[in-house]
Order: structure tokens, then sequence, then C-alpha cells
């Protein structure tokens, strides 16, 4: 044990691999991007490829990335130090473009042009999965986050949870019931008729939490309006808008991709539904102040939850910065509002690190598996500890917490700010405030 500190839409697995497996015909970046070796070596030079959207729907979730890699980059300049020899360490920057396809292909060059030792890939099933997908197939270590673990699992084509089919894959995440203790615990603070009007896609994300939030809600004590499950990219929801209204729901939950949020909350409003909704949960979106701004006055008192926040009171181990240190550093580094996705991508490279040092010998892939399979280390998001034995998740997962909260109106030089309303998954966050009706 070693202790520092979409559904593939449109394409099917097979086509994942065959994409990834045009290597040199993968996409370059041409920004600058690409990485820079860092430091003096007697080992060699380990490659980690990073994987995550940047660009498209979901770059939101990409928009503190360059700085985390930063200051891994920064805390890495002077090598890795595994089995007694020293690794320069080459970080390689890819964008999904928020595609299964486009990641799918970076993934195959990272993997077959720059021969990465590590791949790292973050930030919704639609990046994730065709990147874990081709560094399976290759037989090349991969960490992963920022997904369901259910859609990371199942949504891959697992199918029991003691027996993973994935030799070289280790994943931390929130999952289903993670999000379900956190409604629990969260909804009960505003007084409702406890009918939940739910908008959940046809894709990897969607499929997971219907088949498994819907009965835990159902189980504890809430009724259940699904429209159905509908297509990404659709712009007319008249339909699901007039069926929650005649149901009289009260409580409104979805897990769409951000541009699909904007297009029903604004439909939503001029219909008259966000009168009727007191509780307005809402995930995969709404997850970042620039989407909730972007909706202008509909953005405030929307419910959500956060996997990182900068009150949480955990620390990297790779680079000894604080969760409020990451926060303030960002922000003053950007100029933009603390994202909670720095959190999770520096966790990333605080595993990635650890299981490189405990490796013996970061160029030998078992040797990185072997180490992941006893990696127990400390993060921005708390320690994550795959020694653990966990009944009902695979033993490749490690489930992270969802803390729920809501995004309010401050008076300072951003627009609005999350507070936290219940710490069910991790009792060590504090609680800020309580919820309030939309």
């Amino acid at each position: 044990m070693f202790e520092d500190g979409f559904d593939s839409r449109g394409i099917t697995r097979g086509e994942v691999l065959k994409l990834a497996g045009a290597g040199a015909g993968g996409i370059l970046l041409s920004n600058g991007l690409a990485g820079v070796a860092l430091g003096a070596s007697n080992g060699g030079t380990i490659n980690i490829g990073v994987v995550s959207p940047l660009t498209g729907p979901a770059a939101g979730f990409g928009e503190p990335d360059r700085y985390v890699i930063g200051l891994a980059r920064k805390a890495l300049a002077k090598g890795i130090t595994s089995g007694g020899k020293t690794y320069k360490v080459n970080i390689i920057e890819k964008d999904s473009q928020s595609n299964p396809g486009q990641a799918a292909k970076v993934a195959g060059d990272l993997i077959n042009k720059s021969k990465v030792d590590l791949v790292l890939a973050t930030s919704t099933p639609e990046s994730v999965n065709p990147v874990a997908d081709a560094a399976e197939a290759a037989g090349v270590p991969y960490i992963t986050t920022v997904v369901p673990w259910e859609a990371w699992y199942f949504g891959r084509g697992a199918k029991d949870p003691t027996k993973s089919p994935f030799r070289f894959g280790f994943h931390f995440s929130f999952g289903v019931e993670n999000f379900a203790n956190a409604y629990e615990h969260l909804w009960p603070q505003v007084k409702t008729n406890k009918k939940v009007g739910v908008m959940w896609p046809n894709d990897a994300d969607g499929n997971a939490i219907r088949a498994a939030l819907g009965p835990l809600l159902k189980k504890a004590g809430y009724e259940i309006v699904d429209p159905g499950a509908y297509q990404d990219g659709t712009n007319d929801y008249s339909a699901q808008i007039s069926k929650f209204k005649s149901a009289g729901v009260q409580i409104f939950n979805t897990f769409p991709i951000p541009p699909d949020f904007a297009t029903f909350w604004k439909q939503a409003a001029k219909q008259g539904l966000t009168k009727q909704i007191k509780i307005a949960q809402i995930a995969k979106t709404g997850l970042f102040p620039s989407q909730v701004t972007a909706l202008g006055s509909l953005g405030n008192g929307l419910a959500s939850g956060v996997y990182w926040h900068p009150t949480w009171p955990y620390k990297s181990s790779l680079t000894g910065i604080t969760s409020k240190q990451l926060a303030s550093g960002y922000e003053k580094a950007s100029g933009k509002q603390w994202n909670q996705q720095a959190g999770a991508t520096l966790a990333l490279f605080d595993v990635a690190a650890a299981a490189l040092k405990a490796s013996g010998n970061p160029k030998n892939k078992q040797a990185i598996v072997n180490a992941m399979k006893k990696a127990k280390v400390m993060t921005p998001m708390g320690q994550l500890d795959w020694s653990k034995k966990r009944p009902g998740v695979p033993s490749n997962v490690v489930p992270t917490p969802i803390i729920g909260g809501q995004w309010r109106p401050v008076k300072n030089k951003f627009k609005v700010d999350f507070f936290i309303a219940e710490n069910s998954n991790d009792h060590k966050v504090p609680v800020a405030t309580k919820l309030k009706p939309y």
C-alpha cells in the first residue's frame, strides 16, 4: 500500500477501438498544448497523456485544466524517482472536443504515436469512455474521473461488479447512490409534494441514472414523473413541460449536456413551469459559475451538487496545495471564478504520481497496474483508497462524494457562488446554509 498524503453516442465500442487504432491519424493540437519533458533523469522519460473536453458542449469541465496541469508540471519538474531511478515526466494534453469520436482519435494518437506509459482522462462519458476503451484494448494503464462510476463501468459493457473485465483501468468518481443520498438530505429542507419531474437523456449518464436513481428515489418516498428518455440536442421540450405542469411536479431533476438544459429551462420559464418548481436539482450542467451566470436570473437558486469545493478540508499530496489555495490560485491566474473540476483534475495527478513512484518501474505497464491496486492517496477530493473493498462496487473503482447545495447571488466581483447545504456523503465538509425554494 502506498500513500502520498456519452455513452459513446453515435459510435459503437468497435468503432471507438477502430478510431483509436488509427494511431498517427489522431488529431494533434497545434496551439501549444503538447507536453514538455521535465527534469534531469537517469531512468528515461515517463509519458503521461491527458484527455479532457477543452472545447465543445462540455467545455466548462475543461476550463481549469491548463492551470492545474501547469501546477502538476511544476511539481514534477525534477522528475519522479521510482525503483532507485529518476525519470523525466512528459505531459501531453489532448482535447476531446466533447465528442466521442474525437476522444477515441486522440487516445489512439497518445497510445500509438506518443507511446504514453499512462493515460489520464476526465469529464463525462463522451470524453472518458472512448479513451478508456482505447487504453484497455492497447494494454495501457489509465486513470479516469468525473463520470458516474456506473456509466464508466456498466456503460462500457461490464456486467458483474465482482468480476471486472477492465485489467488496466482505475476510476474514482461519484455514483448514483451518492446522488440519491445527497438528494434525500437536501430536498426535505424545502416543503414539497414530493413529485419529481425528471429529464434523463438517452446517453450513458442518463441511462445509468434512470436505472439506478429512479428506484432509490421511489424507495425514499418520491413520486417520479418521467416523460421518457430524450435525445441529446433536442430543441423543443414542450411535451415534457406540459407533462410536468399537468402532474403538478414541484421538484425537477436532470442530467443533461449544458446546452440542452439552457434550452429547456428557458422554455420552461416561458411556459410557466419554473413558477411551479420549488427545487430545481441539476447535474452534469450547472456545475460551474460560467454555466449558471449564462442563464441570467434563471440561474439563481438552482440546486446542484459538487464533487469538490474550495471549503473541502483536503490538499494535494503532489503539490501540497490546499483546496482553498487551489481555488484562489486559479482565480488569481485566470481572472475566472473557482471551478470544481480543478480539484478532480489535480486529484488525477496526485494518483498518477503516487502510482508511478510506487510501481518500482514506471516504464512497466503491469507494475503501474499492480501499484494502483494498492493505491491510497490524499487528494483535494479526500483520500482515495483502491485497497479497500466495498460491497457492490468494482475493485478498480473508488466512489467519491457528491455534496448538495445551491447557487445564489453574491455581492462581490462574481455574480453567483455555490453554498453547501448538506454533507451526508462526507461529514468533514462544512455546511454553510440550508436550501431555499427556487
